[in-house]
């Protein structure tokens, strides 16, 4: 299984909005998705269209309590797209996961065991702390949403740096899938410098679709369904749509699942 840590320190960039609309994506054209939904918010969850109710079990069952994935997925509405969703306890795990041996390879041992899904996206909170730290040592590769503003780039230098720390000491394969670029506005003189800034410093790994300010985008959480479902033809989906073919000419020869 192909697994992508969605990841950021920096709050309010994009990442959930991401996470959700790329999912959808992948599975409207046939792979088998699983969404995790790591953040204590439960963002993913809601966005996604999984009720408080719903979510019997969770991802902190994932890492706590050792709970197979089959045992703590949720279908969603969308055909081919599961989710593991998060609860309020998901706010104690970084507490409790400290005191662990192997602390930081709890979902990379609980992910080794699915072989129902062929490419698994993880929504991370905003932190760089142990939830962050399981997702990026189970992941193949990092998708890293930025929001184009001054201090997101010195976010991004703290989150590169964590990535090179995560790969000498526990996921040596760990590589970045691709930067997004998000809440693009081309009449702010500023969101094109700093577009220019990190395309100049990162190169390729920067992708070629950027994501706009669109209200849709904004709106469609409320609704608990991706833009891609709620609007399919307004900017933002139509953004992210491009984005998911960019992405998946950046992955793996494709894996089927068992």
């Amino acid at each position: 299984m192909i697994t992508i840590a969605v990841a950021n320190q920096k709050g309010g960039v994009g990442k959930t909005t991401t996470a959700i609309n790329i999912a959808t994506a992948l599975a409207a054209t046939g792979w088998k998705v699983l969404l995790i939904d790591l953040d204590p918010q439960g963002n993913a969850s809601t966005g996604i269209g999984v009720s408080a109710g719903e979510r019997e079990r969770s991802s902190y069952d994932l890492l706590i309590e050792q709970a197979s994935v089959a045992s703590c997925m949720i279908p969603t509405r969308i055909p081919g797209l599961d989710l593991i969703p998060a609860t309020v306890d998901l706010s104690g795990a970084e507490v409790e996961l400290v005191s662990e041996q192997d602390r930081t390879n709890k979902l990379r041992a609980a992910l080794a065991e699915d072989a129902g899904h062929e490419i698994c996206l993880i929504d991370c909170p905003p932190s760089l702390g142990l939830l962050t730290l399981n997702a990026m040592t189970a992941a193949n590769s990092l998708l890293v949403p930025l929001q184009c503003e001054f201090f997101a780039l010195e976010g991004l230098s703290q989150l590169l740096q964590t990535v090179e720390r995560v790969q000498e000491r526990f996921n040596p394969d760990l590589g970045i899938l691709g930067i997004v670029l998000t809440m693009y506005d081309r009449r702010n003189r500023l969101t094109d410098q700093v577009a220019d800034d990190v395309r100049s410093c990162l190169h390729g790994l920067v992708f070629e679709s950027v994501i706009p300010r669109n209200v849709r985008l904004s709106e469609a959480p409320s609704h608990g369904l991706p833009a891609l479902i709620y609007d399919h033809a307004c900017a933002g989906s139509q953004a992210y749509m491009k984005l998911a073919r960019e992405l998946i000419g950046r992955l793996p020869e494709r894996r089927i699942a068992a």
